[in-house]
C-alpha cells in the first residue's frame, strides 16, 4: 500500500505576535491535486497561516512544508512554485487585463516566447475573453476575482493559495469562481483556499475549521457532519430568541443555534422532537413548523467551538493517515 504524496504538511505549527499567540499548534496536510479549505470567522488565523506557508512570514514554532520545501528555509524556493491570490487581489488598476496579466509572466520569469499564449489560454480559462482591453478599475469585483486568479496561475505553479477569494462577489460569482478551481484541481494543481463562508467548504475535498487560532477539525465535509451528536431539527418559531432561552438547557436538549428566520435545535434522540411544541406554546410562543434537517458544517463548526470553549484542553477531530 502506497503513501499519497502530499503537497502540503503542517505539524504544530505556530505563529505569535507579542503576547498574542495569533496560531498555535496548527496541524494538517494536503495531498497532491487536492483542494483543502480552511474555514473560520474573521481573526481565527487563516491568513496568518497561509502567509507562513506562502514564505511570507516566518513561523515562531513547529514545521511546515509546501511541494516538499521547508518554509523556514527555503521559502524563495516556494514562492517560485506557487501562485498566491492575497485578498486585496494585488491588480493595477490603470492596467488593462492583459497589461496585469503580462506584469505578472515578466515577475514570474515566464520565458518572453511563451507569454502570448499563456496569456490567450488564462483569458480563455477564466472567462474574460472581450475585455482584454479594458482597464482594471472598470472591471466589476467577479471580473476582478477572475483577473486575479489568472494573474496568480500565469506561471503553472503546481500549487496556488487563495485567501477569502469570493468575498464581496454575489453567489453566483462564488459558485462560478469554484467551478474555476475544480476546473485548476483537475489538472493536478493542489489548492488550498481560506474562507469564511461556511457553504464553500463542500466544494473542498477536506476542511480545517479553525477559531481563535487553533484547528479544531480536519476531515471531509461529510464526516464532520457525521461528527455531530444527536439529532437536529429546524423550528419556525416566534419570536425566535425568546425560543431559544426556554430550549436551551431543556431536557434532551444538546444545543441550539439561530440560522436566519428559523432555530435550529440538536436533539439527544428523535423521541424528544415530541415535547418541543408543548414546552414553547406553554411559554406562550408562536410555533409553526417542526422538521427535522440534515446538518450543516455551520451548526458542525458552533458545536465544535461550544465544545472546545467548554473544555479547552480537548484534542481536533484530525483526519486519518492519507494512503490509497
Amino acid at each position: 500500500m502506497s503513501t499519497t504524496r502530499l503537497a502540503v504538511e503542517v505539524d504544530k505549527l505556530s505563529r505569535r505576535f507579542g503576547d498574542f499567540a495569533a496560531v498555535q499548534e496548527v496541524s494538517f496536510y494536503i495531498p497532491e491535486g487536492e483542494i483543502f479549505g480552511l474555514l473560520g470567522p474573521n481573526g481565527a488565523g487563516k491568513t496568518t497561516t497561509i502567509r507562513m506557508l506562502c514564505g511570507l512570514m516566518k513561523p515562531s514554532g513547529g514545521r511546515a512544508t509546501v511541494l516538499g520545501m521547508d518554509v523556514m528555509r527555503q521559502a524563495e524556493g516556494i514562492k517560485k512554485r506557487i501562485g498566491y491570490m492575497s485578498q486585496a487581489f494585488s491588480l493595477y488598476d490603470d492596467l488593462t487585463v492583459v497589461g496585469n496579466l503580462a506584469f505578472y509572466a515578466a515577475v514570474y520569469s515566464v520565458p518572453r516566447r511563451e507569454r502570448q499564449a499563456r496569456l490567450e489560454e488564462l483569458v480563455q480559462v477564466t472567462n474574460l475573453t472581450g475585455l482584454e482591453h479594458r482597464l482594471v478599475r472598470h472591471l466589476s469585483g467577479a471580473m476582478r476575482q477572475r483577473l486575479a486568479l489568472a494573474c496568480a496561475l500565469v506561471h503553472r505553479p503546481d500549487m496556488i493559495f487563495l485567501d477569502e477569494p469570493t468575498a464581496g462577489v454575489d453567489p453566483l460569482a462564488r459558485r462560478a469562481f469554484w467551478d474555476l478551481i475544480y476546473s485548476m484541481a483537475g489538472q493536478g494543481v493542489s489548492v488550498l483556499a481560506t474562507t469564511h463562508y461556511m457553504d464553500e467548504a463542500e466544494y473542498c475535498n477536506t476542511v480545517g475549521m479553525m477559531y481563535a487560532g487553533r484547528m479544531v477539525a480536519v476531515a471531509s465535509p461529510a464526516a464532520l457532519r457525521a461528527r455531530l451528536p444527536g439529532v437536529l431539527y429546524q423550528l419556525d418559531v416566534r419570536p425566535i430568541e425568546r425560543a431559544q432561552e426556554v430550549l436551551e438547557g431543556s431536557p434532551g436538549v444538546l444545543d441550539t443555534s439561530i440560522h436566519g428566520a428559523l432555530l435550529h435545535v440538536v436533539l439527544a434522540e428523535a423521541a424528544v422532537e415530541g415535547e418541543l411544541q408543548p414546552r414553547l406554546e406553554a411559554a406562550g410562543l408562536e410555533v409553526g413548523r417542526i422538521e427535522s434537517t440534515e446538518p450543516s458544517l455551520e451548526d458542525v463548526f458552533i458545536s465544535l467551538v461550544e465544545d472546545r470553549e467548554r473544555h479547552p484542553a480537548a484534542s481536533s477531530i484530525l483526519a486519518p493517515p492519507v494512503e490509497d
